[in-house]
């Protein structure tokens, strides 16, 4: 079987928790057989779109992953950065045909929470590897 190739995309705000997601991840990423041959970090989880979509556009990336986390402040702020970077990622997947896997944690939740949900990265490459070999398998039928 191909081994799937991997685009990064970590958030660098809450860099203390996205640090551990993104190591969690790209030992999944090696148990699984995949290989993460790009990986961008950016400011926070409202700039991933733009870094997906460059990952998307080259030739050696089958999907991306992308990790972060979002914790809930005095506002709404929180639902809206994730709720708008969801959508458009989710968009970008459809654009290029590849999937885009979702390792954001949050929105609403504590610091606390957010430590408890460390393995959001490594689902997240779980479900990139599987869409990835899912698609291929559809494509020989």
């Amino acid at each position: 079987m191909d081994k799937v190739r991997l685009g990064f995309v970590v958030a660098e705000f809450n860099r203390e928790i996205t640090y551990m997601m993104e190591k969690l991840a790209e030992e999944h990423a090696e148990f699984l057989g995949a290989e993460v041959t790009h990986k961008i970090i950016v400011p926070g989880t409202f700039d991933m779109p733009l870094a997906v979509k460059r990952l998307l556009e080259k030739e050696d990336v089958d999907a991306v992953v992308t990790i972060g986390c979002v914790i809930e402040g005095e506002t709404e702020h929180d639902e809206i950065v994730l709720h708008n970077a969801a959508r458009k990622m989710a968009d970008l997947s459809l654009q290029y045909n590849k999937p885009v896997a979702l390792g954001v944690s949050g929105p609403g939740m504590t610091r606390l929470q957010a430590e408890e949900r460390v393995d959001y990265g490594k689902r997240a490459v779980e479900s990139a590897v599987k869409m990835v070999r899912r698609l291929k398998e559809l494509e020989r039928k």
